[in-house]
């Protein structure tokens, strides 16, 4: 009888193709829609002096939906360790412990913003696990290319200091680069294309200085973008042990699906899920 519950609250929980599933899911996401509503509205003063009991009310009863969700996740889930700790069950959690530790700690209603982590959790219900694969190409190409991206960052550093150290001594405290530090400031903003305007070189030296840094400004942001780009493009691009293309689907991938976890774009040789560990054709993986 108790694993008879767990197992229907599972398929209703966790299974989204299920027509239980599928309604669960609905209610979730006008849960979680009212409740970024009620947080934003929360932020306004106006809002917040004339209907607070309204407001009160509407966030303890989110709270407690969603603590009562939380609770049947853990209990229903099949690997409840692997769930808690999992990023997805981390964000559960997080949505929760703000208005439940204010309510509790009167000093800890500044954590209430943390409640807007509830929004992430609509990539769960909407499915978007499918675009985990374009996730993970986008992170392994940001690991490939953090070594490149550590020596650009120190170019542009090096860039600035130098930049906002000649400009404090062509302009000077008297046209408002009182120091250093602050004329570095001035180069970032103008470097960056941001451009504040709260400090501005006057001499006509000072100001082909500036030029000079918008110029490179717009060349030099866009270098991030591509080493992170390229190193996307090589990891797409299919390879193979004898320098053939395999023809499977997707270039370098089979269609095969995990049954596990869903995800797709496996090697065609591959006998078991290189994300969850599942096997692919549980016929092939017990020869």
């Amino acid at each position: 009888m108790k694993q008879r519950i767990r197992n229907t609250l599972y398929e209703v929980i966790f299974e989204t193709d299920t027509k239980a599933g599928k309604n669960f899911d609905l209610a979730l996401v006008g849960l979680i829609i009212l409740s970024l509503i009620a947080a934003m509205a929360e932020s306004v003063e106006s809002l917040r002096a004339s209907y607070p009991r309204l407001l009160r009310c509407v966030e303890a009863g989110l709270t407690v939906a969603f603590s009562i969700e939380y609770a049947l996740r853990v209990y229903c889930a099949r690997k409840r360790r692997a769930y808690i700790f999992s990023f997805l069950g981390i964000i559960d959690l997080v949505a929760i412990l703000p208005a439940a530790l204010s309510a509790l700690f009167p000093a800890a209603k500044y954590l209430k913003v943390f409640r807007v982590v509830r929004a992430i959790r609509i990539f769960r219900i909407l499915k978007m696990a499918r675009y985990l694969e374009e996730v993970r190409t986008m992170q392994d190409a940001l690991i490939r290319s953090r070594r490149k991206i550590a020596v650009f960052i120190f170019f542009v550093v090096t860039l600035v200091i130098i930049f906002g150290t000649l400009l404090y001594l062509v302009e000077g405290a008297s046209n408002g680069f009182t120091s250093i530090p602050r004329s570095v400031y001035w180069a970032i903003v103008t470097l960056t294309t941001v451009g504040y305007g709260d400090i501005s070189p006057n001499t006509p030296a000072g100001q082909a200085i500036a030029s000079l840094i918008m110029l490179l400004g717009y060349s030099i942001i866009a270098v991030p973008t591509g080493l992170v780009i390229a190193e996307a493009v090589d990891r797409q691009r299919p390879t193979s042990s004898d320098g053939a293309i395999r023809a499977a689907g997707t270039p370098g991938y089979s269609n095969t699906s995990c049954p596990g976890c869903g995800a797709p774009r496996h090697d065609p040789d591959a006998l078991f899920c290189k994300y969850c560990g599942a096997a692919l054709d549980p016929k092939a993986a017990d020869r």
